[in-house]
Protein backbone atom coordinates (compact mmCIF):
# COMPACT_ATOMS: atom_id res chain seq x y z
CA UNK A 1 0.00 0.00 0.00
CA UNK A 2 1.29 3.69 -0.97
CA UNK A 3 2.19 5.89 1.80
CA UNK A 4 1.56 9.23 1.86
CA UNK A 5 4.51 12.26 1.68
CA UNK A 6 4.67 15.46 2.26
CA UNK A 7 7.93 15.52 0.42
CA UNK A 8 9.30 13.60 -2.61
CA UNK A 9 12.61 14.36 -3.58
CA UNK A 10 14.93 12.71 -6.69
CA UNK A 11 18.95 12.20 -6.85
CA UNK A 12 21.61 10.40 -8.32
CA UNK A 13 22.75 8.69 -5.01
CA UNK A 14 21.38 8.80 -1.15
CA UNK A 15 24.44 8.89 1.62
CA UNK A 16 22.69 7.99 4.76
CA UNK A 17 24.73 9.46 7.65
CA UNK A 18 27.50 11.79 7.12
CA UNK A 19 30.91 10.50 9.40
CA UNK A 20 33.33 9.89 7.30
CA UNK A 21 32.60 7.10 5.55
CA UNK A 22 29.55 8.86 4.72
CA UNK A 23 31.03 12.28 3.84
CA UNK A 24 33.96 10.79 1.84
CA UNK A 25 31.29 8.69 -0.38
CA UNK A 26 29.59 11.98 -1.19
CA UNK A 27 32.32 13.83 -2.03
CA UNK A 28 33.78 11.39 -4.53
CA UNK A 29 30.78 10.80 -6.07
CA UNK A 30 31.32 14.05 -7.75
CA UNK A 31 30.01 14.98 -10.38
CA UNK A 32 26.52 12.92 -9.38
CA UNK A 33 24.10 15.36 -7.68
CA UNK A 34 23.83 13.61 -3.82
CA UNK A 35 21.37 14.12 -0.92
CA UNK A 36 23.13 13.47 2.34
CA UNK A 37 20.40 12.48 5.23
CA UNK A 38 22.49 12.43 8.56
CA UNK A 39 19.62 11.98 12.21
CA UNK A 40 21.63 14.93 14.12
CA UNK A 41 23.49 17.89 12.69
CA UNK A 42 25.72 17.37 9.93
CA UNK A 43 29.19 15.70 11.08
CA UNK A 44 27.71 14.55 14.35
CA UNK A 45 28.66 10.58 15.15
CA UNK A 46 31.44 8.47 15.94
CA UNK A 47 33.82 10.02 13.94
CA UNK A 48 34.08 13.35 15.84
CA UNK A 49 34.63 11.52 19.14
CA UNK A 50 37.88 9.61 17.43
CA UNK A 51 41.17 10.18 19.90
CA UNK A 52 43.30 7.54 18.27
CA UNK A 53 43.76 8.85 15.16
CA UNK A 54 43.91 7.12 11.32
CA UNK A 55 46.54 4.39 10.20
CA UNK A 56 48.66 4.67 7.07
CA UNK A 57 52.41 3.48 6.16
CA UNK A 58 53.95 6.71 5.22
CA UNK A 59 57.12 6.35 7.49
CA UNK A 60 60.64 5.11 5.95
CA UNK A 61 60.71 2.17 7.92
CA UNK A 62 57.19 0.82 7.39
CA UNK A 63 55.21 -0.53 4.43
CA UNK A 64 51.66 -1.44 3.60
CA UNK A 65 52.20 -4.78 3.62
CA UNK A 66 53.97 -4.26 7.47
CA UNK A 67 50.30 -2.75 8.07
CA UNK A 68 48.78 -5.39 6.57
CA UNK A 69 50.68 -8.11 8.73
CA UNK A 70 49.46 -6.32 11.79
CA UNK A 71 45.89 -5.96 11.12
CA UNK A 72 45.82 -9.73 10.37
CA UNK A 73 47.63 -10.76 13.36
CA UNK A 74 45.00 -9.02 15.52
CA UNK A 75 42.00 -10.37 13.27
CA UNK A 76 41.81 -13.48 14.73
CA UNK A 77 42.14 -15.59 11.33
CA UNK A 78 38.70 -14.45 9.50
CA UNK A 79 40.28 -10.98 7.80
CA UNK A 80 39.10 -10.86 3.87
CA UNK A 81 43.02 -10.65 2.87
CA UNK A 82 42.47 -8.94 -0.49
CA UNK A 83 40.59 -6.21 2.09
CA UNK A 84 43.07 -5.93 4.01
CA UNK A 85 45.92 -5.11 1.42
CA UNK A 86 43.13 -2.91 -0.03
CA UNK A 87 43.34 -0.40 2.96
CA UNK A 88 46.77 -0.72 3.46
CA UNK A 89 47.83 0.48 -0.11
CA UNK A 90 45.55 2.81 -0.25
CA UNK A 91 46.07 4.58 3.37
CA UNK A 92 49.15 6.89 1.62
CA UNK A 93 46.71 7.65 -1.01
CA UNK A 94 43.78 8.60 1.22
CA UNK A 95 45.72 10.18 3.69
CA UNK A 96 46.60 12.51 0.33
CA UNK A 97 43.23 13.08 0.07
CA UNK A 98 42.56 14.43 3.98
CA UNK A 99 45.09 16.54 3.49
CA UNK A 100 43.73 18.43 0.47
CA UNK A 101 40.65 18.89 2.05
CA UNK A 102 42.12 20.78 4.31
CA UNK A 103 42.71 18.01 7.21
CA UNK A 104 45.71 19.82 9.47
CA UNK A 105 47.99 16.82 10.77
CA UNK A 106 50.36 17.01 13.44
CA UNK A 107 54.00 17.29 12.30
CA UNK A 108 57.45 16.70 14.11
CA UNK A 109 60.02 19.85 13.74
CA UNK A 110 61.63 18.49 10.34
CA UNK A 111 58.00 18.80 8.69
CA UNK A 112 57.24 14.63 8.77
CA UNK A 113 54.19 13.32 9.97
CA UNK A 114 54.67 13.07 13.78
CA UNK A 115 53.52 9.05 13.79
CA UNK A 116 52.28 7.70 17.46
CA UNK A 117 52.19 3.31 17.86
CA UNK A 118 49.17 1.51 19.03
CA UNK A 119 48.08 -1.75 20.32
CA UNK A 120 48.83 -4.35 17.56
CA UNK A 121 51.00 -1.94 15.66
CA UNK A 122 54.95 -3.40 15.12
CA UNK A 123 55.59 0.65 13.93
CA UNK A 124 54.60 4.52 14.56
CA UNK A 125 52.11 4.89 12.05
CA UNK A 126 49.45 6.80 13.19
CA UNK A 127 48.54 9.92 12.57
CA UNK A 128 46.81 12.41 14.78
CA UNK A 129 45.56 16.09 14.83
CA UNK A 130 45.44 18.41 17.49
CA UNK A 131 47.42 15.81 19.66
CA UNK A 132 44.07 13.73 20.41
CA UNK A 133 41.57 15.55 18.59
CA UNK A 134 42.50 13.76 15.19
CA UNK A 135 38.50 12.98 14.61
CA UNK A 136 37.33 16.46 15.82
CA UNK A 137 39.29 17.59 13.15
CA UNK A 138 38.67 15.62 10.04
CA UNK A 139 34.49 16.78 11.23
CA UNK A 140 35.91 19.91 10.51
CA UNK A 141 37.66 19.71 7.66
CA UNK A 142 34.56 17.07 5.80
CA UNK A 143 31.49 18.95 6.75
CA UNK A 144 33.50 22.53 5.52
CA UNK A 145 34.42 20.49 2.12
CA UNK A 146 30.57 19.22 2.06
CA UNK A 147 29.02 22.68 2.65
CA UNK A 148 30.99 24.14 -0.11
CA UNK A 149 29.91 21.57 -2.29
CA UNK A 150 27.20 22.70 -4.33
CA UNK A 151 25.58 19.67 -5.68
CA UNK A 152 25.38 18.36 -2.32
CA UNK A 153 22.09 18.77 -0.26
CA UNK A 154 22.27 18.00 3.44
CA UNK A 155 19.01 17.29 5.10
CA UNK A 156 19.82 16.81 8.96
CA UNK A 157 17.74 16.26 11.79
CA UNK A 158 16.43 13.47 9.85
CA UNK A 159 15.60 9.78 10.59
CA UNK A 160 15.68 7.60 8.14
CA UNK A 161 12.93 5.02 8.34
CA UNK A 162 13.54 2.14 6.00
CA UNK A 163 14.85 1.64 2.38
CA UNK A 164 12.66 1.27 -0.53
CA UNK A 165 12.95 -2.34 -2.62
CA UNK A 166 11.10 -2.33 -6.00
CA UNK A 167 11.48 -5.38 -7.99
CA UNK A 168 14.27 -6.83 -5.33
CA UNK A 169 16.26 -3.50 -5.90
CA UNK A 170 16.94 -0.75 -3.68
CA UNK A 171 15.56 2.49 -5.38
CA UNK A 172 15.54 4.82 -2.28
CA UNK A 173 14.80 5.87 1.68
CA UNK A 174 11.66 7.16 3.37
CA UNK A 175 12.05 9.37 5.93
CA UNK A 176 10.86 11.57 8.81
CA UNK A 177 11.68 15.23 9.27
CA UNK A 178 10.73 17.97 11.73
CA UNK A 179 7.30 16.21 11.47
CA UNK A 180 6.92 15.34 7.57
CA UNK A 181 7.25 12.18 6.13
CA UNK A 182 9.34 11.91 3.14
CA UNK A 183 10.63 9.79 0.25
CA UNK A 184 14.00 10.32 -1.52
CA UNK A 185 14.66 8.29 -4.95
CA UNK A 186 18.03 7.78 -6.32
CA UNK A 187 19.03 4.25 -8.12
CA UNK A 188 22.18 4.24 -5.78
CA UNK A 189 22.07 4.06 -1.82
CA UNK A 190 25.15 4.29 0.35
CA UNK A 191 24.11 3.54 4.00
CA UNK A 192 26.98 4.70 6.27
CA UNK A 193 25.45 4.61 9.59
CA UNK A 194 28.02 3.78 11.79
CA UNK A 195 27.75 1.16 14.94
CA UNK A 196 25.68 -0.28 17.60
CA UNK A 197 27.14 1.34 20.92
CA UNK A 198 24.35 2.61 22.18
CA UNK A 199 22.95 -1.20 22.45
CA UNK A 200 25.07 -1.81 25.40
CA UNK A 201 24.61 0.26 28.78
CA UNK A 202 28.64 0.99 29.09
CA UNK A 203 29.55 2.32 25.33
CA UNK A 204 31.99 5.29 24.11
CA UNK A 205 29.82 5.67 21.13
CA UNK A 206 27.16 8.87 20.83
CA UNK A 207 23.63 8.22 21.39
CA UNK A 208 23.07 8.53 17.65
CA UNK A 209 24.70 5.11 17.52
CA UNK A 210 21.66 2.88 17.34
CA UNK A 211 22.17 0.21 14.51
CA UNK A 212 20.03 2.38 12.61
CA UNK A 213 21.61 1.14 8.76
CA UNK A 214 21.72 -2.35 10.01
CA UNK A 215 18.61 -3.07 11.00
CA UNK A 216 17.28 -1.69 7.79
CA UNK A 217 19.58 -3.71 6.08
CA UNK A 218 18.44 -6.30 7.61
CA UNK A 219 14.66 -5.63 6.99
CA UNK A 220 15.57 -5.71 3.77
CA UNK A 221 16.64 -8.90 3.49
CA UNK A 222 20.60 -7.89 2.75
CA UNK A 223 23.33 -10.35 4.39
CA UNK A 224 25.23 -9.50 7.23
CA UNK A 225 28.42 -11.06 8.61
CA UNK A 226 30.41 -11.29 11.95
CA UNK A 227 27.82 -9.42 13.54
CA UNK A 228 29.28 -11.86 16.79
CA UNK A 229 32.63 -9.50 17.25
CA UNK A 230 32.36 -6.30 19.16
CA UNK A 231 35.15 -4.97 20.41
CA UNK A 232 35.00 -3.52 24.17
CA UNK A 233 37.46 -0.49 24.81
CA UNK A 234 39.35 -1.04 27.61
CA UNK A 235 39.86 2.18 28.95
CA UNK A 236 36.17 4.38 29.45
CA UNK A 237 36.28 7.06 31.95
CA UNK A 238 34.70 5.56 34.67
CA UNK A 239 32.74 8.74 35.99
CA UNK A 240 28.97 7.95 35.49
CA UNK A 241 28.82 9.35 32.33
CA UNK A 242 26.25 8.25 29.85
CA UNK A 243 28.21 7.47 26.74
CA UNK A 244 31.21 7.21 28.89
CA UNK A 245 34.31 9.37 27.43
CA UNK A 246 37.00 7.74 25.57
CA UNK A 247 40.39 7.46 27.31
CA UNK A 248 42.86 6.89 23.85
CA UNK A 249 44.90 3.95 23.43
CA UNK A 250 48.01 6.28 22.74
CA UNK A 251 47.87 6.75 26.04
CA UNK A 252 49.03 3.31 26.56
CA UNK A 253 51.08 3.87 23.45
CA UNK A 254 53.13 6.78 25.55
CA UNK A 255 53.69 5.08 28.51
CA UNK A 256 50.59 5.24 30.84
CA UNK A 257 50.11 1.78 32.60
CA UNK A 258 47.36 0.11 33.76
CA UNK A 259 46.74 -0.40 38.00
CA UNK A 260 44.04 -2.01 40.47
CA UNK A 261 43.66 -0.39 43.66
CA UNK A 262 46.33 -2.35 45.16
CA UNK A 263 48.82 0.31 42.60
CA UNK A 264 49.32 -3.37 41.25
CA UNK A 265 49.84 -3.31 37.23
CA UNK A 266 48.21 -6.91 36.72
CA UNK A 267 48.62 -6.76 32.69
CA UNK A 268 52.43 -7.55 33.12
CA UNK A 269 51.30 -11.11 33.70
CA UNK A 270 48.25 -11.71 31.56
CA UNK A 271 50.14 -10.73 27.56
CA UNK A 272 53.84 -10.75 26.95
CA UNK A 273 53.02 -6.78 25.49
CA UNK A 274 50.96 -6.16 28.74
CA UNK A 275 49.38 -2.58 28.25
CA UNK A 276 49.53 -2.69 24.63
CA UNK A 277 48.14 -6.01 24.30
CA UNK A 278 45.29 -6.26 21.41
CA UNK A 279 42.37 -4.65 23.01
CA UNK A 280 40.26 -7.55 23.37
CA UNK A 281 42.34 -9.17 25.71
CA UNK A 282 42.94 -5.58 27.51
CA UNK A 283 39.41 -5.41 27.95
CA UNK A 284 38.89 -8.58 29.23
CA UNK A 285 41.62 -8.23 32.02
CA UNK A 286 40.42 -5.22 33.00
CA UNK A 287 36.52 -6.70 32.88
CA UNK A 288 37.90 -9.68 35.17
CA UNK A 289 39.99 -7.83 37.39
CA UNK A 290 36.61 -5.86 37.84
CA UNK A 291 34.18 -8.75 38.70
CA UNK A 292 37.01 -9.66 40.97
CA UNK A 293 36.19 -7.31 43.01
CA UNK A 294 38.91 -4.69 42.34
CA UNK A 295 39.03 -1.25 40.85
CA UNK A 296 41.03 -0.44 37.81
CA UNK A 297 42.92 3.13 37.13
CA UNK A 298 45.00 4.18 33.76
CA UNK A 299 48.31 5.39 35.50
CA UNK A 300 50.29 8.60 33.28
CA UNK A 301 52.19 10.09 36.16
CA UNK A 302 55.38 9.23 35.15
CA UNK A 303 55.20 8.47 31.49
CA UNK A 304 53.21 11.90 30.93
CA UNK A 305 53.48 14.25 34.16
CA UNK A 306 53.27 17.65 33.37
CA UNK A 307 53.18 16.99 29.37
CA UNK A 308 49.69 15.55 29.91
CA UNK A 309 47.95 18.85 29.06
CA UNK A 310 49.91 19.39 26.33
CA UNK A 311 50.32 15.91 24.39
CA UNK A 312 46.20 14.97 25.09
CA UNK A 313 44.32 18.20 25.69
CA UNK A 314 41.06 16.21 24.62
CA UNK A 315 41.64 13.58 27.61
CA UNK A 316 42.51 16.13 30.01
CA UNK A 317 39.94 18.62 29.67
CA UNK A 318 37.49 15.30 30.07
CA UNK A 319 39.52 14.41 33.10
CA UNK A 320 39.25 17.56 34.64
CA UNK A 321 35.93 18.00 34.09
CA UNK A 322 35.11 15.12 36.00
CA UNK A 323 37.03 16.28 39.03
CA UNK A 324 40.34 14.38 38.38
CA UNK A 325 43.99 15.73 37.76
CA UNK A 326 45.87 12.78 35.30
CA UNK A 327 49.03 14.87 35.98
CA UNK A 328 48.88 13.75 39.67
CA UNK A 329 46.56 11.20 39.86
CA UNK A 330 45.21 7.67 38.55
CA UNK A 331 42.19 8.05 36.61
CA UNK A 332 39.33 5.02 36.89
CA UNK A 333 39.05 3.02 33.96
CA UNK A 334 36.12 0.27 32.74
CA UNK A 335 35.79 -1.40 29.23
CA UNK A 336 32.73 0.07 27.41
CA UNK A 337 31.32 -1.41 24.21
CA UNK A 338 33.43 1.07 21.34
CA UNK A 339 32.99 -0.35 17.83
CA UNK A 340 31.41 -3.27 16.05
CA UNK A 341 33.26 -5.24 13.26
CA UNK A 342 30.89 -7.16 11.71
CA UNK A 343 28.17 -5.51 9.70
CA UNK A 344 26.37 -5.29 6.45
CA UNK A 345 28.59 -8.00 3.91
CA UNK A 346 30.18 -6.19 1.46
CA UNK A 347 32.75 -6.90 -1.72
CA UNK A 348 35.50 -4.82 -2.08
CA UNK A 349 33.71 -1.95 -4.09
CA UNK A 350 30.73 -1.67 -1.12
CA UNK A 351 28.23 -3.42 -2.83
CA UNK A 352 25.90 -5.53 -0.56
CA UNK A 353 23.96 -8.52 -1.53
CA UNK A 354 20.77 -6.03 -2.50
CA UNK A 355 21.38 -4.31 -6.08
CA UNK A 356 21.26 -0.47 -5.71
CA UNK A 357 22.69 -0.62 -1.98
CA UNK A 358 25.86 0.15 -0.94
CA UNK A 359 27.08 0.11 2.72
CA UNK A 360 30.52 1.62 3.96
CA UNK A 361 32.35 2.45 7.34
CA UNK A 362 31.04 0.69 10.45
CA UNK A 363 27.85 -0.28 9.04
CA UNK A 364 29.77 -2.65 6.49
CA UNK A 365 31.46 -5.35 6.87
CA UNK A 366 34.31 -5.26 4.52
CA UNK A 367 36.30 -8.10 6.06
CA UNK A 368 39.09 -5.93 6.97
CA UNK A 369 38.74 -6.17 10.90
CA UNK A 370 37.96 -9.85 11.15
CA UNK A 371 37.54 -10.79 14.67
CA UNK A 372 38.97 -7.69 15.77
CA UNK A 373 40.05 -4.23 14.94
CA UNK A 374 43.49 -3.06 14.58
CA UNK A 375 44.04 0.16 16.63
CA UNK A 376 43.21 3.47 14.21
CA UNK A 377 41.87 1.24 10.94
CA UNK A 378 38.55 2.36 11.62
CA UNK A 379 39.08 6.19 10.25
CA UNK A 380 40.99 4.66 7.35
CA UNK A 381 38.71 1.98 6.34
CA UNK A 382 35.61 4.87 6.42
CA UNK A 383 37.59 7.05 3.96
CA UNK A 384 38.84 4.09 1.85
CA UNK A 385 35.53 2.26 1.36
CA UNK A 386 33.61 5.41 1.42
CA UNK A 387 35.63 6.42 -1.94
CA UNK A 388 35.39 2.85 -3.27
CA UNK A 389 31.38 2.81 -3.14
CA UNK A 390 31.78 6.20 -4.68
CA UNK A 391 33.73 5.10 -7.78
CA UNK A 392 31.60 1.83 -7.90
CA UNK A 393 28.47 4.19 -8.08
CA UNK A 394 29.96 6.60 -10.48
CA UNK A 395 30.75 3.27 -13.05
CA UNK A 396 27.69 2.52 -13.80
CA UNK A 397 25.51 3.20 -16.48
CA UNK A 398 23.42 5.98 -16.00
CA UNK A 399 19.95 4.82 -14.61
CA UNK A 400 16.59 6.52 -13.72
CA UNK A 401 14.43 5.38 -11.09
CA UNK A 402 10.53 5.85 -11.55
CA UNK A 403 9.02 7.80 -8.55
CA UNK A 404 5.59 6.34 -9.51
CA UNK A 405 6.52 3.10 -8.96
CA UNK A 406 9.03 3.81 -6.08
CA UNK A 407 6.22 5.58 -4.37
CA UNK A 408 4.12 2.87 -4.54
CA UNK A 409 6.83 0.34 -2.90
CA UNK A 410 7.31 2.67 0.06
CA UNK A 411 6.17 2.19 3.21
CA UNK A 412 4.62 4.81 5.35
CA UNK A 413 7.33 5.66 8.01
CA UNK A 414 4.91 6.89 10.27
CA UNK A 415 4.47 9.19 13.05
CA UNK A 416 7.95 9.54 15.33
CA UNK A 417 6.87 7.18 17.58
CA UNK A 418 8.05 8.02 21.33
CA UNK A 419 11.32 7.02 22.91
CA UNK A 420 10.32 4.18 24.77
CA UNK A 421 13.01 4.82 27.11
CA UNK A 422 11.91 1.71 29.55
CA UNK A 423 12.15 -1.04 27.05
CA UNK A 424 16.00 0.64 25.49
CA UNK A 425 17.44 0.60 28.98
CA UNK A 426 16.23 -2.64 29.81
CA UNK A 427 17.22 -3.80 26.39
CA UNK A 428 20.61 -2.01 27.05
CA UNK A 429 21.37 -3.87 30.74
CA UNK A 430 20.67 -7.25 28.86
CA UNK A 431 22.99 -6.85 25.94
CA UNK A 432 25.72 -6.06 28.70
CA UNK A 433 25.55 -8.57 31.10
CA UNK A 434 24.67 -11.53 28.97
CA UNK A 435 26.26 -10.15 25.18
CA UNK A 436 29.05 -8.44 26.43
CA UNK A 437 32.54 -9.21 26.81
CA UNK A 438 32.31 -12.55 28.58
CA UNK A 439 29.54 -15.25 26.85
CA UNK A 440 27.45 -18.50 27.70
CA UNK A 441 25.52 -20.08 25.73
CA UNK A 442 22.93 -20.01 28.58
CA UNK A 443 22.84 -16.56 29.19
CA UNK A 444 22.93 -15.77 25.27
CA UNK A 445 20.20 -18.01 24.99
CA UNK A 446 18.16 -15.89 27.97
CA UNK A 447 18.79 -13.06 26.17
CA UNK A 448 17.06 -13.75 23.20
CA UNK A 449 14.07 -14.81 25.36
CA UNK A 450 13.93 -11.79 26.76
CA UNK A 451 14.30 -9.67 23.82
CA UNK A 452 11.56 -11.85 22.54
CA UNK A 453 9.67 -10.14 25.71
CA UNK A 454 10.49 -6.80 25.15
CA UNK A 455 9.57 -6.97 21.62
CA UNK A 456 5.82 -7.79 22.73
CA UNK A 457 5.97 -4.51 24.25
CA UNK A 458 7.45 -2.54 21.60
CA UNK A 459 5.62 -0.37 19.41
CA UNK A 460 6.40 -1.89 15.82
CA UNK A 461 7.10 0.59 13.44
CA UNK A 462 10.52 2.60 12.53
CA UNK A 463 11.87 3.50 15.56
CA UNK A 464 15.65 3.57 16.94
CA UNK A 465 14.53 1.32 19.97
CA UNK A 466 12.94 -1.22 17.00
CA UNK A 467 16.05 -0.96 14.91
CA UNK A 468 17.98 -1.67 18.27
CA UNK A 469 16.13 -4.71 19.34
CA UNK A 470 16.54 -5.93 15.72
CA UNK A 471 19.96 -5.93 15.84
CA UNK A 472 20.44 -7.17 19.27
CA UNK A 473 18.58 -10.12 18.45
CA UNK A 474 20.76 -10.56 15.56
CA UNK A 475 24.19 -10.08 17.55
CA UNK A 476 23.24 -12.31 20.19
CA UNK A 477 21.90 -15.03 17.71
CA UNK A 478 25.35 -14.68 16.14
CA UNK A 479 26.92 -14.94 18.77
CA UNK A 480 25.52 -18.11 19.88
CA UNK A 481 26.14 -19.88 16.98
CA UNK A 482 29.73 -19.41 17.52
CA UNK A 483 30.91 -21.96 19.75
CA UNK A 484 34.18 -21.39 19.95
CA UNK A 485 36.01 -17.50 21.38
CA UNK A 486 38.18 -16.03 18.79
CA UNK A 487 39.09 -12.02 19.12
CA UNK A 488 36.78 -9.77 19.81
CA UNK A 489 33.92 -12.83 21.10
CA UNK A 490 34.76 -14.71 24.21
CA UNK A 491 32.88 -17.57 25.11
CA UNK A 492 33.91 -18.60 28.98
CA UNK A 493 31.49 -22.41 27.92
CA UNK A 494 33.94 -22.27 24.61
CA UNK A 495 37.01 -20.24 25.91
CA UNK A 496 39.70 -21.55 22.75
CA UNK A 497 39.48 -21.13 19.13
CA UNK A 498 38.08 -23.86 16.86
CA UNK A 499 39.57 -24.34 13.37
CA UNK A 500 36.28 -25.31 12.44
CA UNK A 501 34.91 -21.87 12.73
CA UNK A 502 37.77 -19.62 11.21
CA UNK A 503 35.03 -18.37 8.84
CA UNK A 504 32.74 -15.84 9.10
CA UNK A 505 28.98 -16.41 9.91
CA UNK A 506 26.46 -15.09 7.25
CA UNK A 507 22.97 -14.58 8.74
CA UNK A 508 19.73 -12.86 7.46
CA UNK A 509 17.25 -11.07 9.77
Amino acid sequence: MAGRFDQILESDAVVVGSGIAGLSAALDLAPLQVTVLTKGALGEGSTGYAQGGIAAAVAKDDAPGMHAADTLAVGGGINDPDAVELLTVSAAERVARLTGLGVSFDEGPDGSFDLGREGGHGRRRVLHAGGDATGSELRRALTSSVKAASRIEVLDQTFVADLVIDGGRVVGVTARRDGRRLLVVAPAVVVATGGIGRLYTNTTNPPELTGDGLAMAARAGAVLADLEFVQFHPTALATGRDPMSLLTEALRGEGAVLRDDRGERFMVGVHPDAELAPRDVVARAVWRHMASGRRVYLDGIDALGDDFQKRFPTVFELCVRDGVDPRREMVPVAPAAHFHMGGVATGLDGRTSLPGLWAAGEVARTGVHGANRLASNSLLEGSVFGHRAAESIKGLPPTRVSVVEAKAAAVDPGPAPDSQHDIVEALRELMWDRVGLVRTREGLAGALEEMGKLGDKLAQRPSEAMNMLTVARLVARSALIRTESRGAHFRSDHPTSDRAWSQSIEVTA
